[in-house]
């Protein structure tokens, strides 16, 4: 009964976003450099062999150049050494919509001195995200003691261009282009991590929720500053959740007839948390999942929480009593807080 009461809510929530598009589909081969193949070799052979050449060599895919191209804006009225404000960067990885190739984080410095180090944590908001997504959250891990700098990710608020209502860049029926604007997200991650370590923050950590916990996944596994990371509602694949989850049926409406599950997973296994959990062993990872979550179908959850154990990866697990939507309300979204500022607190 409560699962059909979760359920129903859950259908209520995601009813009330009502500019979903969809969005026709491209395997994207403008999106991924010119590997050799004959012109006439079918565009999935081709998006095949490159998803199998970044496996192969994800260190490269995921690593940028260093950058010195830092600005940081104190907030108005703002005094003292470590004051809150808006940092802005290049991305490294440069899209046809120049809105989008500047990187935006706001900057939370932690209330009270840390008493093992300066402590900051690298905040990745959900998909569609709005500016204020995740800014509580910062704010209460900054109330904790650590330092927070809340990510914009790519095509999110001040990111997305004009023509654009929703983030659909990022996450589409566009093959490579969801792999490569996934690519550009952890790219952004690192230097912003990057950044933080610059001012002299000693032991950092990564939260990523929904959408943002896989890409801090995929940053934790090629960053080594990364100390801890807190997956907050996660999946082994990222194809799977697409495809059945009830966030993302406008896209898989646009996938659907041209390429079948099993082939769109392996298309997509440079962006899955699956192909990376192995290098993640060497930190320690909170996987927070929802019992009656409809958009990351808590089958997947389960199934990546079996393959930290299967591995022997360090982790740590909380189930929240709600879904997806709802916990961002009260009272879930407390109790969501407070698991994550906590598992902070006792591994930073």
């Amino acid at each position: 009964m409560l699962e059909q009461v979760f359920h129903a809510w859950e259908r209520r929530l995601a009813s009330a976003t009502t500019d979903r598009v969809v969005r026709p589909f491209d395997w994207g081969l403008d999106w991924i450099p010119a590997n050799g193949h004959r012109p006439d070799m079918p565009p999935e052979r081709i998006l095949a062999d490159w998803a199998r050449d970044v496996r192969r060599d994800s260190a490269r895919f995921f690593t940028a150049p260093p950058t010195r191209e830092y600005t940081f804006v104190p907030e108005a009225g703002a005094t003292g050494d470590d004051p809150p404000g808006v940092l802005t960067f290049p991305s490294a990885f440069a899209t046809p919509h120049p809105a989008n190739n500047t990187v935006y984080a706001q900057y939370f410095p932690a209330r009270r001195a840390a008493a093992r180090g300066r402590r900051a944590v690298l905040v990745l908001p959900q998909w569609n995200a709005d500016e204020g997504g995740h800014v509580g959250l910062s704010r209460l891990l900054a109330y904790g003691g650590m330092a927070a700098l809340r990510l914009s990710l790519p095509y999110h608020d001040r990111r997305m261009p004009p023509e654009l209502h929703r983030a659909d860049f990022i996450v589409s029926a566009n093959v490579a282009r969801t792999v490569q604007v996934c690519r550009q997200a952890v790219l952004d991650a690192r230097r912003a991590i990057a950044w933080l370590a610059g001012r002299g923050f000693e032991r950092i950590g990564i939260l990523g929720t929904s959408l943002g916990s896989c890409l801090a996944l995929l940053t934790t596994a090629h960053e080594p500053i990364v100390r801890v990371q807190a997956l907050n509602h996660v999946s082994p694949f990222f194809a799977d959740v697409i495809w059945h989850g009830l966030s993302t049926r406008h896209v898989r409406e646009g996938l659907e007839g041209h390429i079948e599950l099993k082939q769109l997973r392996r298309l997509w296994r440079p962006i899955s948390p699956h192909s990376y959990i192995h290098q993640v062993r060497d930190r320690k990872s909170l996987l927070v999942y929802a019992r009656y979550d409809l958009t990351f179908p808590v089958e997947l959850s389960r199934a990546l929480v079996r393959k930290f154990e299967r591995l022997q990866v360090p982790h740590e697990v909380a189930v929240l009593p709600c879904g997806h939507y709802s916990t961002g309300r009260i009272p879930f979204s407390l109790i969501d807080g407070w698991v994550l500022t906590r598992f902070f607190q006792e591994q930073l």
